[in-house]
């Protein structure tokens, strides 16, 4: 299939979760509208966009497994590498094809070997590695799953490969969410819940679900019931049913994963959004340090991308371009002192990378 066709197939509006049966990817070959311009953007937000993808691919050759290596206090190089995998998707690679169409396949080689699929397994379908931080395998897996659904379909040779192993992975996000209806650090369905693994799970369901694959939709409207108890009467979303703690991270999180359940513009989504305004305000006016940058700038341009109303986001991607752009260390990085610089350059792609729309998930 040439490239043309495969970006205009991935190009199809997100499909509703709700549908009990899945859909074939994309529409019919005669509608597909042109392609957007991989240069649609700006020269200066371009060229970081391909300097941080530079970087990616110089310190990935620095291995041989195809992860990334350990750049920051923690490990985790499972989900590193899902990011690094996604960054490159989203600037237009795919598996062989494009600039870093190598250093795609090679990262998503990587993610396929660390997949559970021993038969007997109790996590079987699980992506792990025994390097990760125990808090953070099931964030890894999310990130992982969500990595080789957008995958999925893209490489002929990896095709049954990746469906495989996608399919085992997806099991497994089913069977572990837990009772309240979200999940936690264990590959398993337990009591304990969080809102931050349960936005990488949804989407990477989500993901699957446009590229043809069944998920049950009990699962989703579970998920969507447990982030929805999670919201507070100012708007913003707590980290779990049981604690008040909540953060404008959290609160985009907690939009995103609405909209990835298929809920998008009603009175939920628009008090979240003002609490994430108003959570960005105190924190320009008092100068705060945050703890989760990355992570909040990844989901709060989610967050704002998928609104009806884009000035939101077209008005806080103007201030966080030029923050990004000035920031950007001169061979092509941002530094992160807790998971690295890496994981800050994949994720800070992603965000520069998002308005060029090459990424089915985050596609409005």
């Amino acid at each position: 299939m040439q490239l043309a066709v495969l970006l205009c197939l991935l190009s199809a509006p997100p499909l509703s979760l709700d549908d009990e049966a899945a859909a074939p990817i994309g529409p019919e070959l005669g509608s597909c509208a042109p392609l957007p311009s991989a240069r649609r953007q700006d020269n200066a937000t371009h060229r970081a966009l391909e300097r941080g993808l530079e970087f990616l691919a110089t310190r990935q050759a620095t291995g041989v497994s195809g992860a990334f290596p350990k750049d920051g206090r923690e490990y985790a190089p499972v989900g590193v590498t899902a990011l690094g995998a996604l960054a490159f998707l989203a600037a237009g690679n795919t598996p062989g094809r494009g600039p870093f169409g190598a250093e795609l396949a090679r990262a998503t080689d990587y993610l396929l070997e660390k997949v559970d699929l021993a038969p007997a397994s109790d996590t079987y379908g699980f992506i792990r590695s025994g390097d990760s931080f125990p808090n953070g395998r099931m964030h890894e897996h999310g990130l992982a799953t969500l990595a080789l659904a957008e995958v999925y379909g893209m490489a002929p040779q990896r095709m049954e490969r990746v469906g495989t192993a996608l399919e085992a992975a997806l099991n497994l996000i089913e069977r572990s969410q837990g009772a309240e209806g979200g999940w936690h650090y264990e590959p398993r369905a337990i009591a304990a819940h969080e809102g931050s693994v349960t936005i990488t799970l949804v989407q990477a369901l989500r993901a699957a679900r446009n590229s043809g694959i069944r998920v049950d939709p009990a699962v989703i409207r579970r998920a969507e019931d447990y982030v929805l108890r999670l919201q507070k009467k100012d708007g913003t979303f707590r980290y779990q049913l049981d604690s008040e703690d909540s953060t404008t991270a959290l609160t985009a999180a907690g939009v995103t994963t609405l909209n990835m359940a298929g809920r998008y513009d009603d009175t939920v989504i628009q008090s979240a959004v003002d609490a994430v305004w108003s959570g960005l305000a105190i924190q320009e006016e008092n100068e705060a340090r945050v703890r989760w940058p990355y992570y909040q700038r990844l989901y709060v341009a989610q967050a704002f991308w998928q609104l009806g109303d884009t000035t939101h986001f077209a008005r806080w991607f103007a201030t966080e371009r030029e923050r990004l752009l000035r920031s950007q260390e001169d061979d092509g990085s941002w530094k992160n002192g807790d998971w690295g610089a890496c994981y800050a350059t994949a994720v800070n792609c992603l965000v520069l990378a998002l308005p060029e729309g090459l990424l089915p998930v985050f596609q409005r």
